[in-house]
Order: C-alpha cells, then structure tokens, then sequence
C-alpha cells in the first residue's frame, strides 16, 4: 500500500491512497483524515485502507492522476524524528578525514539524534537559504515511520511497530555543524527541515527488498540531473532498522508517527572508500562524503556544497525499474530576509 499527504489549507493535508504505480490517487477521507490520525488507530484503519488500495490497484478508472508536485512530505509534521548513522563506513570517512579514529563503540552502539519535526519540505519544496556559506549539502537516506513502541522496546518489539517507510533528504549545513557540535549539545540550527518522498509505502509493497530490517536495493541521488549516488541501502548497513528503533525507545516509549531516519546511505569499495560512479564505483548519498576522500586522497576537498540553482533528485527503484517512492526533487534557492 502507497500513501500520500495533498495539499490543502491545513497543516496536516489530506491522507490519499496512491496506486502502486504512482499514476492515479483516491482520498481515504472516510476512513481517515490523516495519515497521523490513521497511525494513531492503525490495527482498526490499515485493513480499511489496504481494501481501498486494493480496490484503487484492480480498477484503472478509478482515481484521479498523481500529480507528485501536489503532496506535502506524507507526515508534514510530526511528533518525532529521530536520525541515526547506520551507515558506519559514512561515519568513519568524516572522523578519517580530520585525523581521528572511530571508536570502537561506533560499531556497537548506533548515534542518533533527535531532529526538528515541527516543518518539513514537500518533495518538491525548494531548500531555501540565505547564504551558500553556510555549506548546504543533501543527504539521502532511508526512514521508517514507526506505531506505538513500548519503553526499552525488544529488537523484536521494534520490528513488529514499523508502519511505512519512506525516503529522506535530510538537509545539513555543513559548515555551521562544527560549532553547533563543539559546544557538546549536538545539532539545532546546522539541520533545518529535512524532505521526505511522495509516498510513503508498507513493508510488503517491497516484497523480497525488504529483508531483517533492511532495504536492499540501491538509493539513487542525482545532482544537478545527472547521476551521483546509487549506494545500495541494504548493503554496509551496521545497524538494522528494529535496531535503530530499539535504540531510540532505551529510556522512552516512542509514539505513534515516530520517524526513525537511517543516515546517509553509504556503501564501501572493495574495502576501501567508494569512488564517484564516472570512475566504476556507486558514487555517493552526500556532497559531505566526496569531500572527505579528495581530503584523505588529495590533502583538501575540491567539490563545493550546493550553491544556488542546484538541484537534487533522490528516488529508488525496483528490480523492474519502476519508481518506488516518487522522487524527491528539490532546489537551492536564495532565501530574502
């Protein structure tokens, strides 16, 4: 099942069921308003929406067309949105980088933290910011959107409350995390409103992709319409999803509408740091990333952060080469203050 927010006058939008190839949409008012208000009953709405998916999928004349440009991220807002780095190869280039090492916890004990939920972009919202010397960069990532998960959830547990998964461009600013991070307090004004894809679907729209916690098919990230990223999700993932989620309930329940975010999707070469896909290798989620191997390769970095009129484009693919989520397409725009 697909599921999408349109736009409208509220803040919430308007829960819409989108059929599997992401031509055609039909409103799920009748049975719920939300998609926050659906998470909120899920065991008593989602056999009532995978009937109207059901129904929606077996009969091409229903529905009204897709438009992706016309939907919010399918939680506009959101109770919480916990990101972590289960991408450990992605952590361990950054810390290289600078001349440090990952501890040896990294590996054990997933990062995590806790980000602004209050706004988020539509997919096809411009990242507006007042300057591009504040190192705007995009990161794509995998996310799961979580029901109620009990206080020191099981691994177990954690698996059985993921609802929907989603793709994210959690947008950084590269170069006010230094200070944010050296004040011991973690990231506020270094994250602003991350984007989520047009759809959010359920773990069985995946079929075999979606295995232990884990989607195992490759992110694609197109900079500026041309391919830069096609790291597979499934593939250097540390940390499992239930794990992730398991994490983030240790000293708290998590609500229904949690948003747990994956981190920058990263895969190794052969052991060694990837390589840009011109050069053989699968390329990269984040311009951070590329930064980081022309330092440890060359002694500096030589890409710059996303400037104005830059666009960036995140979207996955089935084995089929259908679109799985829609696409996040976004666009560097000079904010007037």
């Amino acid at each position: 099942m697909k599921l999408a927010t349109k736009r409208n006058s509220s803040r919430d939008g308007q829960l819409v069921v989108v059929s599997t190839d992401l031509s055609r949409y039909i409103a799920a008012t009748n049975i719920a308003t939300t998609l926050q208000a659906a998470l909120d009953d899920w065991d008593n709405i989602e056999p009532a929406l995978q009937a109207l998916s059901a129904e929606l999928n077996g009969n091409t004349d229903m529905g009204d067309a897709f438009d992706q440009s016309a939907v919010e991220s399918p939680l506009p807002r959101a109770y919480q949105w916990a990101d972590g780095s289960a991408y450990v190869n992605h952590v361990e280039l950054v810390r290289k980088a600078r001349g440090a090492e990952v501890p040896e916890s990294f590996w054990t004990d997933p990062l995590m933290y806790q980000g602004g939920s209050d706004t988020f972009l539509g997919p096809r919202d411009d990242i507006e910011m007042p300057t591009t010397e504040w190192g705007i960069d995009m990161e794509g990532e995998v996310a799961v959107v979580t029901g109620d998960v009990p206080f020191g959830a099981t691994r177990d547990q954690a698996a059985s409350s993921i609802r929907l998964l989603m793709l994210v461009n959690d947008v950084s600013l590269r170069a006010l995390i230094p200070a944010e991070l050296g004040k011991g307090f973690g990231f506020f004004q270094s994250k602003p409103s991350s984007a989520f894809s047009p759809v959010a679907i359920t773990p069985d729209e995946l079929g075999d992709a979606w295995v232990d916690g884990k989607l195992n098919l490759p992110l694609l990230v197109d900079y500026n319409d041309k391919p830069f990223g096609k790291a597979n999700a499934g593939i250097d993932m540390t940390f499992d999803f239930p794990t992730l989620v398991s994490h983030a309930s240790k000293s708290r329940a998590l609500g229904a509408g949690t948003i747990v975010g994956s981190g920058t999707v990263s895969n190794k070469m052969d052991g060694e740091p990837g390589k840009p896909i011109d050069q053989g290798g699968v390329g990269y989620s984040c311009i951070a990333e590329i930064r980081m191997i022309e330092t440890i390769n060359e002694g500096k970095p030589s890409t710059a952060f996303m400037q104005f009129g830059d666009t960036v484009k995140i979207y996955m693919k089935d084995v089929d080469g259908n679109s799985i989520f829609g696409e996040i397409y976004q666009t560097v725009k000079q904010r007037q203050v």
